[in-house]
């Protein structure tokens, strides 16, 4: 079930250009605006969007199993060697469990350890604050790598422009696609409504010939998306 384009982590802070990140830490990446140091969705819909990518991470490199009806998962095999998958790894039950509650409960934990990791990169910088003039707290600056250009590249070059992406630039469009984020993405991807209608599509699972090889994978990330996002981000955020 492993796709090589969703390759291992190693737990290496200064690596760059995206292809070894796991999926939350691209997914946050994408949604983080350095222009303003916000991130799309912050809240509950962040939550569920992390859970998901979680899932559908552990689920890829074989570390998870769906069961028949692809409602529910387990934990299966060994636990991941990267610390940040292994945490949501340890949340996954070996009975099979409900893939919603299962989401919001990985979520719920992700959102500091993901962004810690990308402020260990180097992606991300922490600068001191003061809320009010004097609640010491701190903001999100751009960090110093071009991670973030690359993996926007193919995700705009997809959506925009149609090009055909691999098979984890697919991913990373239905996960941000069904996290209904985009068009908060709009100085990056320009939103229209084949932006819209695009995103739709990978969320279904329909990738195009270059990335269709991995049918495991789309089908998977399908499923994930279809059962955790379709009813419980809607909940959390405006219509398309």
């Amino acid at each position: 079930m492993t796709d090589p384009a969703v390759s291992p982590q190693p737990e290496n802070p200064a690596a760059t250009g995206g292809a070894d990140m796991t999926l939350p830490e691209a997914v946050m990446l994408l949604l983080f605006d350095p222009r303003s140091g916000t991130i799309a969705g912050e809240g509950q819909p962040l939550m569920y969007i992390l859970g998901g990518a979680m899932l559908v991470d552990l689920a890829a490199r074989g570390h998870v199993e769906l069961d028949d009806r692809k409602r529910r998962v387990r934990a299966v095999g060994h636990a991941p060697e990267d610390s940040l998958l292994r945490g949501a790894w340890e949340r996954v039950p070996e009975s099979a469990t409900g893939i919603r509650g299962l989401v919001a409960d990985i979520g719920a934990r992700s959102r500091e350890s993901t962004l810690n990791r990308l402020v260990a990169r180097g992606d991300v910088r922490r600068e001191p604050h003061r809320l009010l003039g004097f609640i010491p707290t701190h903001a999100l600056k751009g960090g110093d790598t071009d991670t973030r250009d690359r993996l926007l590249v193919p995700v705009r070059a997809a959506l925009v422009d149609a090009a055909e992406p691999d098979a984890r630039t697919a991913t990373l469009i239905a996960l941000l696609s069904a996290s209904k984020n985009l068009a908060a993405m709009h100085a990056d991807i320009p939103w229209s409504g084949d932006v819209y209608t695009r995103g739709k599509k990978f969320e279904r699972g329909d990738w195009g010939a270059k990335a269709a090889s991995d049918v495991i994978l789309s089908a998977l990330v399908a499923q994930v998306v279809g059962t955790a996002f379709a009813t419980t981000v809607a909940t959390f955020t405006q219509p398309d």
